[in-house]
C-alpha cells in the first residue's frame, strides 16, 4: 500500500457512504421518494446537496486544469456559476411551486410532449458524458492509491460500480443526505489546506511571484472569444441544471427552496474560488520546485495532497475530491435517470406501472446509464474541455425554451421545440466539424478554430426560438401560464 493513511481514509470513508446508502433504502417506497427524497428536504440539508452536486469534477479536475495552464486569470472562472444561482434565487420559489418531479415535466406542461422528448435527449447526451468524466477523475485518485492499477482500465471501473451501486440503493434519499457530509467535508479539506499551502509557497505575494509572467498577470489570457467560450456554458449549464431543479423540487416548501438558492450564492462563490487558488498555489510550488510538476495538469490538487501536505491533512484533502467526484457522479446519473422512467417508461412502456416496479426500473435504468457512461469514460482526458461541451449540449438546447417558459409568454410551442432542435443540432455539428476543415472552417477561418460551439449553438437556438415564437399564432392563454 503506497499511501497507507490516504488509502485507509478514502476506504473508511466510502464504506460510510455505502452504509448510509443501504439504512435509506428501506425507505424508498415510491417514485417520489426515490426521485426527490419525499419532498422533505430542509434548508440545510438542500444547500448541502446543491453545494455538493455543483462543486463537481469540473471545479476540481477542469478548472484546476486551466488555472495551471492561465495562471490568476482562472479567478473569473466561478463568476459563471455564482451569476446563475443568482438568477435561479429569483425562481427557486416558482419550481418548488411547480410541484413536478423533472424539468422535462415543465417542458411539456408550457410546450407540448415534443419538447419534453427533445429535453430527455439533450439530458441524456450531456449528463451521460458528465458522468463519464467523473469516473475518470476518481480513477485518477484510485491510481495514486493503488500504483497497481494506474495503466489499467481497473480504477475507471471500480470508480464506475461504486457510483452505480451507490446511486442505485436509494436515489435521492442516499445522494441528498450524504451529499451534507460530503459538502462538510469539502469546506473542512479545503478551508484547512489553503494556509498551509500558502506557507509553503511564502505567501500569495511569493506564490504569484513565482508563475511564469503571462500567468501572473489576472487578464493575460482575457479576450472576448476565451470568456465566452469559459463562461457561457456553465452560466447556461445551472440555469437549467435538472439536479439543480430536482433538489429544489425536494424542498420541504417553496420558501425552502428560496433560502436554500441564496445561501448557494455564497457558497459557490466561496468554494470554487478556493479550489482555483489551491490550484494556483500548487502551480506556484512546481514553479519554486518544491514539487514536481504532475502528469497531467488537472491533477494539481491530486499531486499537493498526495506530495506536499502531512499525510492525515493529505487524506482529508483526498476525501474532499472523492466526495466531490462521488456527489456530482450520483447527481448526474440520477437525473437522467429519473427523467427516463417518466418520460418513456411509464409513458410509452407501461403506462399503469405501481410504485414498487418503477423504483425497481428506475434502479435498472441508474446501472444502464452508468455502464454507458464507463463506456465514454474512456474516449477524451481533457476534463476542462469536455465538461465545457457537455455543458454547451445541454445549455443551448434546454435553458433558453425553460427561461422563455418562466420569463416568456409569447413563446410557442413550435417556437420552442424549433429552437431546442437548433440549439442540439448547431453544438454537435460545430464540434465535430472543428479541425476537420470541412466548409464551415473554409468559409470562418480562423474565427471557427477559436470559437467554442456554445456560441452559434446559443445564439441560432435563441434566434429561431424567438423568430418562429412571432411568426406563428400565440398559445392559449392557459398554456402560457406555469
Amino acid at each position: 500500500m503506497a499511501h497507507p493513511v490516504h488509502t485507509i481514509f478514502v476506504a473508511a470513508y466510502l464504506v460510510a457512504l455505502i452504509v448510509v446508502g443501504a439504512l435509506k433504502a428501506g425507505k424508498v417506497k415510491s417514485q417520489e421518494d426515490f426521485s426527490l427524497a419525499g419532498r422533505g428536504l430542509s434548508t440545510f440539508v438542500l444547500v448541502g446537496t446543491l453545494l455538493a452536486t455543483w462543486i463537481g469534477t469540473g471545479s476540481i479536475f477542469g478548472n484546476a486544469e486551466k488555472t495551471y495552464e492561465i495562471g490568476v486569470g482562472a479567478f473569473i472562472i466561478p463568476l459563471a456559476g455564482t451569476i446563475g444561482i443568482a438568477v435561479l434565487f429569483f425562481l427557486a420559489a416558482r419550481i418548488r411551486g411547480t410541484e413536478q418531479f423533472t424539468i422535462q415535466d415543465i417542458l411539456e406542461h408550457r410546450y407540448g410532449l415534443g419538447c419534453r422528448i427533445l429535453g430527455l435527449l439533450a439530458l441524456f447526451f450531456a449528463y451521460v458524458i458528465i458522468v463519464s468524466y467523473q469516473y475518470r477523475a476518481g480513477a485518477a485518485v484510485i491510481d495514486k492509491l493503488i500504483p497497481d492499477f494506474k495503466g489499467t482500465h481497473w480504477s475507471t471501473i471500480s470508480v464506475a460500480v461504486f457510483v452505480i451501486g451507490y446511486t442505485a440503493l436509494a436515489g435521492m434519499f442516499s445522494v441528498a443526505y450524504t451529499d451534507v457530509a460530503n459538502g462538510v467535508l469539502m469546506v473542512l479539506g479545503i478551508v484547512i489546506a489553503i494556509p498551509i499551502l500558502l506557507s509553503e509557497t511564502g505567501g500569495l505575494t511569493a506564490a504569484v511571484a513565482a508563475l511564469p509572467e503571462k500567468q501572473a498577470q489576472m487578464t493575460s489570457s482575457y479576450t472576448g472569444v476565451n470568456l465566452i467560450n469559459w463562461l457561457l456554458p456553465a452560466f447556461l449549464l445551472i440555469l437549467g441544471d435538472a439536479n439543480v431543479y430536482q433538489r429544489f423540487f425536494s424542498a420541504k416548501t417553496p420558501k425552502v427552496a428560496r433560502r436554500s438558492a441564496a445561501w448557494l450564492i455564497l457558497g459557490i462563490a466561496a468554494l470554487e474560488t478556493a479550489i482555483i487558488l489551491i490550484a494556483l498555489l500548487g502551480r506556484a510550488l512546481v514553479a519554486q520546485g518544491k514539487l514536481a510538476a504532475p502528469d497531467k495538469h488537472a491533477h494539481i490538487v491530486v499531486s499537493l495532497a498526495f506530495d506536499t501536505l502531512h499525510p492525515l491533512l493529505g487524506a482529508l484533502l483526498m476525501g474532499t475530491i472523492i466526495a466531490i467526484v462521488v456527489s456530482t457522479a450520483d447527481s448526474f446519473l440520477l437525473a437522467p435517470s429519473t427523467s427516463f422512467v417518466r418520460d418513456v417508461y411509464k409513458r410509452f412502456i407501461v403506462r399503469d406501472a405501481d410504485e414498487t416496479h418503477v423504483v425497481l426500473i428506475g434502479r435498472v435504468v441508474v446501472v444502464v446509464y452508468g455502464l454507458i457512461a464507463l463506456v465514454l469514460a474512456f474516449q477524451s482526458q481533457r476534463f476542462f474541455d469536455v465538461a465545457l461541451f457537455a455543458y454547451t449540449i445541454y445549455g443551448a438546447s434546454i435553458t433558453p425554451a425553460l427561461l422563455a417558459a418562466f420569463f416568456w409568454p409569447r413563446a410557442t410551442k413550435t417556437g420552442a421545440l424549433c429552437g431546442m432542435a437548433t440549439g442540439m443540432s448547431v453544438a454537435l455539428l460545430w464540434k465535430w466539424q472543428q479541425g476537420k476543415g470541412g466548409l464551415i472552417e473554409a468559409v470562418f477561418g480562423e474565427t471557427f478554430r477559436a470559437v467554442d460551439a456554445v456560441l452559434p449553438a446559443l445564439f441560432l437556438s435563441v434566434v429561431v426560438l424567438v423568430v418562429v415564437s412571432l411568426a406563428g399564432k400565440p398559445d392559449a392563454p392557459k398554456e402560457m401560464t406555469l
